[in-house]
Order: C-alpha cells, then structure tokens, then sequence
C-alpha cells in the first residue's frame, strides 16, 4: 500500500469516527481490512449526502451528483483518482466484492430527495428506501461477506430499509422544517393526519392524538422490516454479525422509544446516549441480545 493509499484510508476512517455518530459504534467492532472498507463505503455515503443536504441551489447540487456518478464509473484503479475518499473505495473495490453501482442507486434516491419528491404510497416510499439504505445494507454486505449464501443480499437490502424507516419516523419534524414529508399520503389520509407545526420552528402539531397512531403503526410496520433483515446476522462472521448488530440495534432501540412514546420526536430530535449506544455495541461483540 502507498503512502498516498495510507493516507487515503486515515482520511476515511476521521470522516467516519467524526460522523457517523451511530454507525461507528458498529463499524470500530470489525478489525484491520474490513474496518477500513467500511469506513470508506460510509465517507462517500455521506458525500453523496452531505450535497443533498447541503445549501447550494437544486440546480447545483444536480451537478454535483452528476460529476461525482461520472467519477464513479472511471475508479477502477485507486491511481486515477488523487481524491482519498475516491482512492479508498477505488482499492476497496479491489479487494472485496462491492458494486460501485450501488453508489449509483444512493445518488438515485439523493436526485429524489433534491427534486422535493413525495410518496403516494408505501410501495413508493419502499423505493425511496431501497436506494438511499437498501444500497447502503448491500454494500456493507459486500465487505462483510456471507459464503456465498443467496439469501444475504435481500436480508442485507430488507435491514437498510428497515433502518431508513427509523429514520423518517425520528425526523418527520425535521423533515418538514426542510420542506420534505416522506410519511406515504396513503398512511397521512389513513390516519387523518395533516403535517404542520404549531409556529415556526415549534413542535408537530397532533390533533386527537392521530399522528400518534399514525407514528406507531409506522414503528410497527418497520419492525416486520428489522425481523427479515437481521436474518442476516447468523450468516456472517463474528465480528461482522457484531457490527450488523450494533447499528440495527441502535436504531431498533430508537424505533421502540418512539413507538413508545411518539410525543417525543414532536418537538426535537430523538437519540441515544453515547452510554446507551456503548452497552449496545458491547452486548452485539459479547454475542448477546440487544
């Protein structure tokens, strides 16, 4: 390895420790080769996300994604590219059997999120899932590995799925200070729910306790998503069936809280303590349940 490809995976492995506030309390349960990989698949996730997110026009962020889908079709060599982030993924690439085309369907559902595109229903809002975490589980899947089992890829998407849907339920407030509703209309007519706040920047607004049971019919059906996709986990290796189990139960836990209680993603965002998420990554190590 060069110095530069030293560097490059130093790199990726800051942005992940700095960043990925929950994801890395799985991904520092995998030693040497896989730890790095990972941290380089997560780097570029949250590129690709960071423009999405970030502050430019929609017209600059179209570019950005176009430019860096562009560079991810010449990576084939860690020494075409001078960016770490790319030179790290180049040589993951190299090493254990990821498709960059996955990439491709992160940067898919980023395009949707930049347009301000909505969901009629849950089989749409499903698509959406599959391309911004179903991408990420199967990448995650590649540097795990699984021996080849048929089985591993669907687990590995239905998990990302599930773990995007946590998500959505913790920042519908967010979300919707954002200008974005991902909630499917099917489910917001189902339940009688109109999305609005009570003032600028105040909490959702929940009347007759209908987002509630909306919340928690959600919570409930992401659930039946975690069932199929940590079928997963007994088809990898030790460290790695630990890993997969630190960042799905850090977010299962965050789904049952809200479930719990939905009151209480209405008026902030919801998250665990850096203790909580520390006694979820030492049971998954010791093998244990979360």
């Amino acid at each position: 390895m060069s110095a530069t490809l030293d560097q490059a995976y130093a790199h990726v492995e800051s942005v992940t420790r700095d960043q990925a506030r929950n994801f890395y309390y799985g991904i520092r349960l995998l030693s040497g080769s896989k730890r790095s990989a990972l941290c380089a698949v997560y780097a570029l996730a949250r590129r690709i996300d960071d423009i999405g997110d970030g502050d430019l026009s929609q017209a600059a962020k179209a570019i950005q994604l176009a430019a860096l889908r562009q560079q991810l079709r010449s990576l084939p060599d860690p020494a075409s590219t001078s960016d770490p982030i790319l030179r790290a993924v180049a040589d993951v690439g190299r090493h254990f059997p990821i498709s960059l085309a996955a990439f491709g369907e992160l940067i898919d559902g980023v395009e949707m999120d930049i347009t301000g595109r909505t969901y009629d229903t849950f089989d749409d809002l499903v698509g959406y899932c599959r391309c911004v975490a179903g991408s990420i589980g199967r990448l995650c899947l590649g540097v795990f590995g699984s021996d080849g089992d048929q089985r591993a890829e669907g687990y590995a998407d239905a998990l990302g799925i599930a773990l995007q849907q946590t998500n959505i339920l913790r920042d519908v407030r967010e979300d919707l200070l954002s200008g974005r509703v991902y909630l499917p209309a099917e489910d917001l007519d189902r339940f009688g729910v109109t999305l609005r706040l009570q003032d600028a920047g105040g909490c959702l607004v929940d009347r007759d306790g209908t987002l509630t049971a909306l919340v928690r019919f959600a919570a409930n059906r992401a659930q039946t998503w975690y069932a199929e996709g940590l079928k997963l986990v007994p088809l990898l290796d030790r460290r790695s069936a630990a890993c997969c189990t630190a960042m799905s139960g850090i977010y299962q836990r965050l789904l049952t809280q809200i479930a719990d209680d939905p009151s209480r993603i209405f008026g902030q965002r919801l998250s665990l303590s850096g203790r909580d998420k520390a006694w979820v990554a030492a049971r998954a190590l010791a093998g244990r349940p979360i």
